[in-house]
């Protein structure tokens, strides 16, 4: 038997935009098992719980205004004005008759999607769509989930209008991800490699780092980005869960990785598995490539023995909707890209895993985004005092919604006694309870 409650939604057709949204807010935010109706008559019928989504009001129903965006194709330069519903910003206002200010599912497919990064803008010099060019930057609200905030509230409005309408609770919880783009700073790349960087670090006058690869060469020190011993103690301690992603990728400008052919790499990867979900870390030629991701696809599922189901962008560049396509093609099934690399907060406004909606194709895809509030390439933006303020700030507008708060390590962040103490820090702050999600 089925204890999940039912919602019967009235609109004139169902369409893709629709089905998208009305899912994702009132199902996976909201839990209500939904059914849609085109028919009035059923409608009017039903005594159950029920709200009408369209132009005009029906009746006496609950009533939603529609602002025609979830029944338009493909996309258009229209004109965002935001206002304020209470203490959360809102667009796409709505008239008086409306039992909510503004369309809040054309809201919430308008960050979803990413509508705003399908229209021509200026792209940062690695071609990707810069935060400063989103709609919640230029409206500072990108430091809120304003979709599940926007569907608490609606949930609300439900209840006080539904008395015998409940809801399931949903918990805080976290994800805590280590981007693997270099597994070691020195060791294991090579005597060639190994040479030409020590005669680099001379002739740049680097003496500090070119002692410190000596040593770790002659093994007298432990290599700064080798911590994957010292994380799963602390983990296993802290009963944390990791998502680990390691690249793949041919030595290039982009990628100074070791050897993907490297039999001690592959045992890294490997056991790396036992302590968390292992994922790939497409190189920078992969994002824009099909055949180089297929191949690093198939680097990865050599090496480990299972299908590949988890990727990140380490650039946080995907190039909407090519890369999620790509990933689609290669039956890839969650990824973890979805955030601006220069700036903590929301890149599509939700902080709980939705599926990608294509606009060119009005198609809604099985990939699943997680998207993470924070990665550590923003931290060099801020200082130390001002990285712990927000991510306790953010941190307290996802356990109000009961949402999920990914965040994105490199092995890179521990380099060093003092920089390993603030990542830690960063990590306890993150962990109310050490569940995985």
């Amino acid at each position: 038997m089925n204890d999940t409650p039912k919602l019967l939604i009235y609109v004139s057709a169902v369409t893709p935009r629709i089905n998208y949204t009305f899912r994702q807010i009132c199902t996976y935010i909201l839990g209500l098992d939904i059914k849609f109706t085109s028919k009035i008559e059923e409608f009017i019928a039903h005594d159950g719980v029920k709200i009408s989504y369209g132009k005009q009001k029906l009746g006496s129903e609950f009533f939603i205004q529609s602002s025609g965006l979830l029944n338009e194709q493909g996309f258009s330069d229209i004109e965002v004005r935001v206002g304020k519903w209470g203490d959360v910003v809102c667009f796409f206002r709505t008239s008086k008759d409306s039992d909510i200010p503004f369309d809040i599912f054309a809201a919430s497919f308008y960050m979803l999607s990413r509508y705003e990064e399908y229209l021509p803008h200026v792209k940062d010099e690695h071609g990707r769509f810069p935060s400063k060019e989103s709609l919640a930057y230029k409206k500072d609200f990108i430091t809120r989930p304003v979709v599940d905030i926007w569907a608490h509230k609606f949930k609300n409005i439900l209840k006080e209008r539904f008395d015998n309408l409940e809801f399931p609770e949903k918990q805080y919880s976290n994800r805590n991800i280590l981007a693997v783009a270099e597994a070691y700073k020195y060791k294991k790349k090579g005597i060639v490699r190994s040479i030409g960087a020590s005669i680099r670090d001379l002739f740049t006058f680097d003496i500090s780092q070119f002692l410190e690869r000596i040593e770790v060469l002659l093994y007298l020190k432990k290599d700064p980005y080798d911590i994957y011993e010292d994380l799963i103690k602390f983990s296993k301690q802290n009963n944390l869960y990791w998502y680990f992603l390691f690249q793949l990728s041919n030595y290039s400008v982009n990628s100074k990785n070791i050897s993907y052919n490297k039999i001690k790499y592959h045992a890294l990867i490997k056991s790396m598995g036992d302590y968390g979900k292992i994922g790939l870390l497409p190189g920078y030629e992969a994002l824009s490539s099909f055949k180089t991701l297929k191949l690093e696809k198939n680097r990865w599922e050599s090496i480990v023995n299972r299908p590949l189901e988890v990727c990140l962008s380490y650039f946080f560049d995907i190039n909407l909707p090519n890369l999620y396509n790509n990933f689609d093609k290669l039956e890839i099934k969650e990824d973890h890209s979805m955030a601006f690399v220069d700036l903590p907060g929301f890149r599509a406004g939700t902080c709980r895993p939705f599926l990608f909606y294509d606009i060119n194709f009005e198609r809604i895809s099985p990939l699943v985004i997680y998207p993470p509030a924070f990665n550590s390439f923003s931290f060099c933006n801020f200082s130390f005092f001002e990285v712990k303020t927000r991510l306790q700030q953010i941190k307290e507008e996802v356990k109000q919604v009961g949402g999920i708060l990914s965040v994105v390590f490199q092995n890179s962040d521990f380099d060093g006694e003092q920089q390993k103490e603030k990542t830690l820090e960063l990590i306890n702050i993150l962990n109310d309870h050490g569940e995985g999600y």
